[in-house]
């Protein structure tokens, strides 16, 4: 009977390789090459090194450890053929030195080596940097991949939504943070048949809706503000996106733009665009007055103006009821609403509120508690305050006017 020979499985192909003058200097490297990866590594010298690096074998090479002391700062040439020889074939190259003079070690890092480490090795130094490696080799992967076009978001038009602005009339008093938790619990104030809601950046220069719900800032919403005499539905459907599959947002544009690009015809068009398709609108205003505060102010149901108690937000208001009254303009339409308002017992907070609303001749209608150190976390990470911290003072004061202001508008329909 013939004996078939057994088949020999195929040596596994080599991940990586040190490259040293004697790789038995450095003993634990061998034993950090072995830890990670078995026998699927080798050993070469500079020399042979810069010849193997140009041969189709070290196709298969994810990276070098490139080993050297101070006797190889003489080689400093020959080191560097070997980095340009590794780097032409996208190898990656971990630099590891043993009393090497730092100009030495800037010279070779700035010849293309990707990661450093010291020897001797600290512990698990090796595999750290390789994950180093690996993380953003895979993110240059994936940053190459050409990105699908976003789907327009579809519309219905036939509507007459409810028009509602935010604006703070000082830095800082958490306006955005406001105008996108409102907007985000208009959104999801009923678990069936939700109202549409469409939340509007028009801070064109330092707007960050996107950042605080981690969208990205696109082209399309430029095109868009570009040319809004040609708008129509469609068009402002391609510049929204959705977030959670449940709001509408139009973010600020990628780049800073001058305020006056747009003129009140035009943002009257596109906050008309918006109402006709959405049932709210919510507009995050800049702090800035421009020649167009008049339209969303003429024009919205609800202008909410945050401030906060102190000495700034009083002369604010102060010097905005002056400019409005001067010109005929719905002061009165403002509702004013204290960001960080005082907590229930305290008293001497509360006094100097109804002060400052009794020297400016305003109503505080509205007073937001502190939502503390939620509220920048939910913003740093793109998340409304439902979502980061559900049972924060703060979200439960938006959500209740969130359900008064669909209660409202709600009514309204029933009564048209």
């Amino acid at each position: 009977m013939t004996t078939i020979p057994e088949q020999q499985p195929a040596p596994a192909p080599i991940l990586a390789c040190t490259v040293s003058r004697d790789v038995q200097t450095f003993d634990l490297l061998i034993e950090d090459m072995e830890e990670l990866l078995g026998e699927a590594w080798g050993d070469l010298g500079f020399e042979d090194a810069v010849t193997f690096l140009g041969q189709p074998d070290a196709a298969s090479l994810e990276f070098i450890a490139l080993a050297i002391d101070s006797e190889d700062e003489d080689n400093l040439p020959l080191l560097g053929q070997v980095i340009a020889a590794a780097t032409a074939r996208d190898i990656k190259v971990v630099l590891i030195a043993e009393d090497v003079t730092p100009a030495s070690l800037h010279k070779l890092l700035r010849g293309g080596a990707d990661e450093f480490a010291p020897y001797p090795l600290p512990e698990g130094e090796l595999e750290s940097a390789v994950t180093r490696l690996r993380a953003r080799a895979e993110a240059a992967r994936l940053a190459a991949i050409p990105a699908e076009p976003e789907a327009p978001v579809k519309l219905k038009g036939g509507g007459d939504g409810v028009l509602i602005a935010a604006q703070g009339l000082c830095g800082g008093c958490g306006a955005t943070t406001f105008a996108m938790n409102l907007a985000w619990e208009l959104a999801t104030v009923r678990k069936d048949s939700a109202p549409r809601v469409c939340l509007i950046d028009l801070g064109l220069q330092f707007g960050t809706i996107a950042t605080y719900l981690d969208l990205p800032r696109r082209d399309a919403v430029f095109e868009l503000l570009s040319d809004i005499p040609n708008m129509d539905g469609d068009s402002f459907g391609q510049a929204l996106q959705r977030y959670d599959d449940t709001l509408s947002v139009l973010t600020a544009p990628p780049d800073l733009l001058p305020l006056d690009m747009l003129s009140a015809e035009e943002v009257k068009t596109l906050l008309d665009t918006a109402r006709e398709h959405f049932d709210f609108v919510v507009v995050d205003m800049p702090t800035t007055i421009t020649h167009w505060t008049e339209t969303v102010l003429s024009d919205a149901q609800v202008y909410f103006a945050l401030i906060e108690l102190d000495m700034r937000s009083a002369q604010n208001a102060l010097r905005l009821k002056r400019a409005l009254q001067s010109e005929d303009l719905p002061f009165e339409k403002l509702r004013f609403a204290l960001n960080r308002a005082p907590k229930f017992t305290d008293l001497q907070g509360k006094t100097r509120a109804k002060r400052m609303a009794e020297g400016l001749g305003i109503e505080i209608g509205l007073h937001l508690p502190d939502g503390g150190r939620q509220v920048q976390m939910g913003g740093d990470n793109g998340l409304p305050l439902a979502k980061q911290a559900g049972k924060n003072p703060l979200r439960k004061e938006i959500a209740k006017l969130a359900g008064e202001l669909y209660a409202i508008g709600q009514s309204d329909a029933e009564a048209a």
